[in-house]
């Protein structure tokens, strides 16, 4: 079982990680490469964040607190899925390194 403080502690590393790519990356990569990895890193912990927010609300021992869920289904899906497209469809960033930002939050899991 996964304690409680290891998603803010993925949450933490995954922060630090992409500063330290964008302060590093704008050096050996440039800027436009670094900021596009750094907004996927960003993404993908929101997107952490709001599922543990939705799977504790859901999976209460007392029950659903349905009106939460609700709400944080709402901001999840359509909200973070669309900005997510928006960003990868956008001309500023390179699609490519944003799904790499994506998913380093799943490899510091």
């Amino acid at each position: 079982m996964i304690d409680s403080g290891f998603i803010g502690r993925t949450l933490k590393t995954s922060g630090i990680l992409g500063i330290i790519f964008l302060i590093f990356g704008s050096f050996y990569f440039g800027f436009r490469p670094a900021l596009s990895v750094f907004t996927g890193i960003i993404w993908g912990m929101i997107n952490l964040y709001f599922l543990n927010l939705l799977i504790r609300s859901a999976l209460r021992p007392e029950g659903a607190d349905k009106a939460t869920v609700l709400v944080l289904l709402f901001i999840k899906v359509p909200l973070l899925y669309l900005a997510g497209y928006f960003l990868v469809t956008n001309n500023y960033f390179y699609p490519l390194l944003l799904l790499t930002g994506f998913t380093a939050t799943l490899l510091v899991i």
